[in-house]
């Protein structure tokens, strides 16, 4: 009697309409799409992970990942050890490429600089990625943890200080279009979520020039942003201060921030 074939599961392959609706086509590289897709697994866990792991987290199976991790290890971009596959150091070596390679960051850091010894404050410039702020740029205070303020970290467009300085230089529909496509929940309880509450702050930024976030990101934080933009006057940045509520009271953090950053961002605004 034959028996019953067991059903594997399978990812499907797109068809070519779906590669050409997704951007891919013909010139689309699948291989290397999915040796990102492993480096990116560990956005999800920032630890060693085995094999079933990052075939979970990737979506890949576990064959083509073992392969995938074999060649990211042997040049540099992968590294094995005792509790499993972490991360290599060759990866700092691309974000060195591309932080020395952009010329808003080149000439942001004596601005920025010159900033931080005016206020001793924090001192951060992010860019502006759509739904999210990528801070590429970070000057430290005293009281600065290490994770919440490294280079390369992400916060969402709608409820930061520089998101919303963004967002106040961008059309109506962009900026609506902008928070329909947001996971717009809370990282603390003072995260501005409703979008007639976020289009208030958003108007009280076209007016101000600069945007004001009470603990929105972080619990103790104020921070005080205005937007960087271009030679045709699009935002593609923001320049931001942020001060513990310990030490000042929000209306004379602002009173002392919110000029020096306005001057700041306007100063970078010849790309």
């Amino acid at each position: 009697m034959q028996q019953p074939v067991k059903a594997r599961r399978k990812r499907a392959t797109p068809s070519a309409e779906e590669k050409a609706e997704a951007g891919e086509g013909r010139l689309f590289v699948e291989a290397l799409s999915r040796g990102f897709r492993v480096l990116e697994a560990f956005s999800q866990a920032p630890r060693p992970m085995s094999l079933a792991e990052i075939a979970s987290i990737s979506g890949i199976d576990k064959s083509g990942v073992q392969r995938i991790v074999h060649t990211l290890v042997q040049i540099g971009y992968l590294d094995r050890q005792q509790d499993g596959v972490a991360l290599g150091r060759k990866l700092l070596d691309r974000s060195f490429d591309y932080l020395r390679s952009n010329p808003i960051i080149q000439q942001s850091v004596p601005v920025l600089a010159d900033l931080r010894r005016t206020i001793q404050e924090r001192v951060d410039l992010s860019l502006f990625d759509d739904i999210t702020m990528h801070y590429v740029v970070r000057m430290q205070s005293k009281r600065d943890t290490l994770y919440a303020h490294l280079v390369g970290r992400r916060v969402p467009t709608f409820c930061s200080s520089g998101g919303r300085s963004v967002l106040s230089h961008l059309p109506d529909d962009e900026v609506m279009d902008i928070l329909l496509r947001s996971d717009r929940r809370r990282l603390t309880p003072r995260t501005t979520i409703e979008i007639d509450q976020i289009l208030a702050r958003i108007e009280e930024v076209r007016t101000s020039g600069y945007s004001l976030a009470i603990e929105e990101i972080l619990v103790g934080e104020v921070a005080v942003a205005a937007a960087v933009l271009d030679r045709d006057a699009r935002p593609i940045g923001a320049i931001h201060v942020a001060g513990s509520l310990a030490e000042w009271e929000p209306d004379d953090f602002v009173a002392r921030a919110g000029p020096l950053v306005t001057a700041a961002a306007a100063g970078l605004r010849q790309f």
